[in-house]
């Protein structure tokens, strides 16, 4: 079965460093095969035989050696595929900006779409996937007036969510598809 894991919050200014080439080493010891990086952000793709609730459990045990906590998300290839052919038309239109988050395994995702959709939006559009957030943003012009740049980050979800722009989440797609 081919899974993808994405990890939040490392490499970014400098803090939390994951080498890619450590996080691959680190999933081939746990007998994980086929395994790709995308980037330094903490996309990984591999394959095991192993069931979900195993991969999650040996990825937590892997990620527990690090200095710091690592929130992440593991989907399989076809959760993963099914946000992707359930994207909304205007995911597919030219837009400033797409961004997916992805929601971790501790966070309600009904609480994030409950909050999500109290925000006023400006100049955006937001689809609600099984995992995960797709937020839109039509202008850069505008983009300091949305709520995803003014409300998001003081969400209490929030360190409990990790983001891909929407170039990434296509590449990913692509990669698993």
């Amino acid at each position: 079965m081919r899974y993808i894991l994405l990890l939040r919050g490392i490499n970014v200014g400098g803090k939390n460093k994951v080498s890619m080439k450590d996080l691959t080493a680190s999933l081939e010891d746990l007998g994980y095969q086929h395994v790709v990086t995308y980037i330094n952000s903490g996309n990984a793709i591999f394959d095991t035989d192993d069931d979900l609730t195993t991969v999650k459990e040996n990825i937590a045990v892997m990620l527990g050696r690090f200095p710091f906590i690592i929130k992440h998300v593991i989907l399989t290839k076809e959760e993963y595929l099914g946000e992707v052919s359930g994207l909304p038309e205007w995911w597919h239109q030219p837009l400033a900006r797409t961004d997916v988050l992805f929601y971790t395994d501790d966070v309600d995702p009904e609480y994030i779409k409950e909050r999500i959709g109290q925000m006023p939006l400006h100049d955006e559009v937001v689809h609600f996937g099984k995992k995960a957030v797709f937020w839109g943003k039509y202008s850069e012009k505008e983009f300091l007036r949305t709520s995803y740049h003014k409300l998001l980050m003081k969400e209490k979800f929030y360190p409990l969510i990790t983001i891909r722009n929407g170039r990434t989440f296509d590449m990913l797609g692509k990669m698993l598809g």
